[in-house]
């Protein structure tokens, strides 16, 4: 008995070794410089904003208080470019945003696109100014359905996606972004000339990676094509869309590594 006793105690012993070890590693995996876990928000807020709308500043701050407050929403700042032609040319904009927006509009039959203006988890759309309402159709958006586990090695960007589909959905996009988390931009000529605006969670970059159909599913995408260098923002949305252009967003994950990836 004493020798079963000896070797049940030593097995025991080594599994408290095992399992304080994998807890030292976890612990200090966190502690190496850089080194970030993705946070999976509940909403989405995407701001279509110009710098050559005299409108947009109150917006522009709104989102960067929606970003300070971290509570678990995801602002992204979309930059247009269809007001350039008042005499300020946007330093942030994209014509792919401006794209996306007027998707937006298409598939709800409005009549224009509009700045500033907030859609809220890819659907319900107000003027992005008007704090109150900004924060009703958040408390209003329905939660996600897809979870979102997102890891970034030496050579592979992988999104790991698993939860189902809303009702009547047959496909969901798999969207990876590069974020800035900040600009300051001096404005010369336009509506706001003269005028110093900051904008934060910038995306500079909006790509499809895949097509998911519910339950889990692994996405893959070497890094080097996503230009990952120095400090930098990535996120991924899980986005349903059918013919009638992007719908809802049933799911994201975003990661901030400092240090470079």
């Amino acid at each position: 008995m004493v020798g079963e006793h000896s070797r049940s105690a030593a097995g025991t012993g080594n599994r408290a070794f095992r399992k304080n070890l994998i807890v030292f590693a976890a612990m200090a995996a966190m502690m190496i410089p850089g080194a970030s876990r993705a946070a999976e928000p509940q909403k989405v807020v995407e701001l279509f904003t110009s710098q050559g709308c005299s409108s947009c500043p109150p917006a522009d701050r709104l989102a960067e208080r929606l970003v300070e407050e971290d509570n678990g929403v995801l602002t992204l700042v979309m930059p247009v470019d269809y007001w350039d032609y008042l005499g300020w040319r946007d330093t942030l904009a994209s014509p792919a945003h401006s794209q996306r927006q007027r998707a937006y509009s298409a598939r709800r039959g409005d009549r224009s696109v509009y700045t500033p203006q907030m859609v809220i988890n890819g659907d319900e759309h107000v003027v992005g100014s008007r704090e109150n309402e900004v924060r009703a159709a958040l408390g209003r958006s329905d939660p996600f359905t897809a979870t979102v586990d997102l890891n970034i090695s030496d050579m592979v960007v992988e999104a790991t996606v698993d939860g189902s589909l809303p009702k009547g959905a047959r496909m969901a996009t798999v969207y990876f972004l590069r974020i800035k988390d900040r600009a300051t931009v001096n404005i010369g000529r336009g509506e706001n000339a003269g005028r110093k605006i900051t904008y934060v969670n910038v995306v500079r970059d909006l790509q499809p990676i895949g097509m998911w159909s519910g339950g889990p599913e692994t996405f893959r995408m070497p890094k080097s094509k996503l230009m990952l260098k120095g400090d930098v923002t990535c996120a991924v949305l899980i986005q349903v869309e059918d013919r009638d252009g992007p719908g809802a967003i049933v799911g994201a994950a975003v990661l901030h590594r400092r240090g470079g990836f």
